[in-house]
């Protein structure tokens, strides 16, 4: 004669529920993402071409608006961040000294912008193994092999700025326009890097040790003078 025994084990319904809810929190802890974007400009080309601008206007000597009622006349400046050039050229005449009017007719002197380019290239070179594909019965191919890469992208930045007496509608000065250049480098080298350097890089350097917005352009000597005909 034999005895079976038979042992039932009773769980508790808040055993079951802890559990259940510790594995929804891990699952839930899982699913986590992050969402990025970019924007349609990169922050590089816009501060590559703002800089380029600044160099440009920095070239041009906006003392002898000094005391006088000038209207900056935006009519004839087109192309990409033309309201940047518009908008920087308008400080530069207030920190002349002159006052800045809204209408031509109130004006002693009226100051005429125009761009003759504005924009940003992209240029790319290595040195290594170019890729080759050799053709015939059992065709080879060698893949390409970039010791040392360089990537520049540059910003270029052309305008014409003429100053004419608002009365008269006579020319003051010679005017003329001015260009300047903006660089950013990135060199690879064995695949590390990038290693950056140009203009970019010197301003957000700059500006990054700084409490305050301060651009330092006073070495770009004045290139397009304005003062009374002679």
């Amino acid at each position: 004669m034999s005895l079976e025994v038979t042992r039932r084990i009773h769980r508790s319904p808040h055993a079951s529920s802890r559990a259940a809810l510790v594995l929804l929190a891990a699952a839930c802890a899982g699913c986590a993402t992050a969402r990025t974007s970019d924007t349609a400009r990169t922050a590089i080309e816009q501060l590559l071409i703002s800089n380029a601008i600044d160099q440009t206007l920095a070239r041009v000597d906006f003392a002898p608006m000094r005391d006088r009622s000038v209207y900056v006349q935006e009519k004839y400046l087109d192309g990409v961040d033309k309201n940047y050039v518009a908008a920087s050229v308008r400080q530069r005449v207030l920190s002349s000294g002159a006052k800045l009017v809204d209408a031509e007719k109130d004006a002693d002197i009226v100051l005429e912008l125009r761009s003759g380019g504005i924009g940003t290239d992209r240029t790319e070179s290595f040195i290594g193994v170019p890729h080759v594909a050799a053709p015939g019965p059992i065709p080879v191919q060698i893949p390409e092999i970039q010791l040392v890469n360089n990537k520049k992208q540059t910003a270029t930045a052309k305008i014409g700025i003429v100053a004419y007496d608002a009365k008269t509608r006579h020319v003051i000065g010679d005017g003329g326009t001015s260009l300047a250049r903006a660089e950013d480098n990135n060199w690879f080298f064995f695949g590390a890097g990038p290693y950056n350097s140009g203009q970019v890089k010197d301003e957000v350097t700059a500006a990054s040790g700084q409490s305050g917005v301060a651009l330092q352009l006073a070495r770009y000597l004045p290139a397009i003078p304005f003062g009374s005909n002679r």
